[in-house]
C-alpha cells in the first residue's frame, strides 16, 4: 500500500475506485465497504483508494471535547488498512480551513482533479463537505457531470452488522473485550514502549513490563486484569496485563503493566504491542501484598487457560 500525505503527490491512476471516511478502528462495518472497493477495483483492473483524515475531525472542530477516545492512532490505522490490501491511502490533514471545504469543491478538487475517481463507494447515509452538506443523492444526480459512478452500501447491509465505533468504545471501557473484538473482526490492541517502573512486581514474583501511556486520545480499556498477547521484536508471547491505579499500594496514577508468562529477558526501551483477549477481573484493593500475590497467581492460571483456548 502506498501512503500519500500530500494530495499534490497523488499519482495518475487508470481506474480509481475510492472510498472516504475516518475509519477509526477499521471495524467490520468499515471492512464491508473496503471489501466492496477492492472487489470493484479487481473487476475493472483498477486501483483501490482510501481517503482518510488526521487528526480526527472532532479533535479539530471540538477541541474542548477531551473525552473523545479513538480506537486507533493514525499509525495503527495505516497498518490496519495495509493488512486489508488497499492499494493507495491518501491522508488529508484535517484543519478548520479544510472543514470549510464545500461538497462541490471536495468533489471537483479532490475526487475529480486530484484522484481522477471512476467509482466512489460510500456507506449508507455518508455525508461530506462543509456542514455535511454532500450526500449520496447529490452525487447520484450529478455523476455524469462529475465523470464517475457512485455506489452506496445499502442501509440493510449496514443495519444487519449493527456495529459502530461508539459501540466498540463502550464495550472496551466496560471491559467487554469479547464484544469489542467481535465488532472489530480482530483483537483490540495498543502499542507503546516499555519504561522503567518501581519494580514492585519483582518482589512478589510477578515482574512486569511497564508500558508508557499511549497518546492521550487512544482508548485504554477499563481498569482490570486481562489475558493478552504481547508482541516484542516480532515474537508473540502469552501475558496478563493490569490496567489501573494499583489501589493495594495506594497508587495515584494510571499504570499499564504486562506480565509475560514465559519471558524473562530485559524489556526496557523495547516497543510492545498488546492484543486484548479477555478481562479476567476488575481492579480491586487487597488487604495485603500477600493477598494480592495469591490473587495474581490465580489470575495467571486463568490467563493461561484463556490463551490456550
Amino acid at each position: 500500500m502506498e501512503v500519500i500525505r500530500d494530495i499534490a503527490d497523488f499519482p495518475q491512476l487508470s481506474y480509481a475506485v475510492v472510498t472516504s471516511g475516518t475509519f477509526d478502528g477499521v471495524h467490520i462495518g468499515h471492512q464491508k465497504i473496503l471489501r466492496r472497493v477492492m472487489e470493484r477495483a479487481r473487476q475493472s483492473n483498477g486501483q483501490s483508494v482510501v481517503i482518510t483524515y488526521w487528526p480526527h475531525p472532532r479533535l479539530v472542530l471540538f477541541p474542548e471535547d477531551n473525552d473523545l477516545k479513538l480506537l486507533s492512532t493514525i499509525d495503527e490505522r495505516i497498518e490496519q488498512l495495509r493488512s486489508f490490501g488497499i492499494d493507495y491511502l491518501l491522508i488529508i490533514p484535517f484543519t478548520k480551513e479544510f472543514s470549510r471545504t464545500s461538497s462541490r469543491s471536495f468533489i471537483t478538487d479532490i475526487l475529480v482533479r486530484a484522484i481522477n475517481t471512476k467509482l466512489l463507494v460510500i456507506g449508507y447515509d455518508h455525508r461530506f463537505g462543509k456542514n455535511r452538506e454532500g450526500s449520496f443523492e447529490h452525487l447520484k444526480a450529478r455523476s455524469a457531470q462529475y465523470g464517475f459512478e457512485v455506489e452506496e452500501i445499502p442501509r440493510q447491509d449496514v443495519d444487519d452488522i449493527g456495529v459502530s465505533s461508539t459501540k466498540i468504545r463502550r464495550a472496551l471501557v466496560s471491559g467487554d473485550i469479547e464484544t469489542a473484538n467481535r465488532y472489530l473482526g480482530r483483537k483490540y490492541s495498543l502499542t507503546s514502549y516499555v519504561e522503567e517502573g518501581d519494580k514492585l512486581g519483582r518482589t512478589i514474583g510477578f515482574p512486569t513490563a511497564n508500558l508508557a501511556l499511549p497518546p492521550s486520545h487512544k482508548l485504554i480499556p477499563g481498569n482490570g486484569v486481562y489475558a493478552v498477547w504481547a508482541t516484542v521484536n516480532g515474537e508473540r508471547h502469552p501475558a496478563m496485563m493490569n490496567i489501573g491505579l494499583r489501589p493495594t499500594v495506594d497508587g495515584k496514577h494510571l499504570r499499564l503493566e504486562a506480565h509475560l508468562l514465559n519471558y524473562r529477558d530485559d524489556l526496557y526501551g523495547k516497543t510492545m504491542t498488546i492484543e486484548f483477549v479477555e478481562q479476567i477481573r476488575k481492579e480491586r484493593k487487597f488487604s495485603s501484598l500477600e493477598a494480592l500475590q495469591a490473587q495474581l497467581a490465580q489470575d495467571k492460571r486463568e490467563s493461561e487457560q484463556v490463551l490456550r483456548a
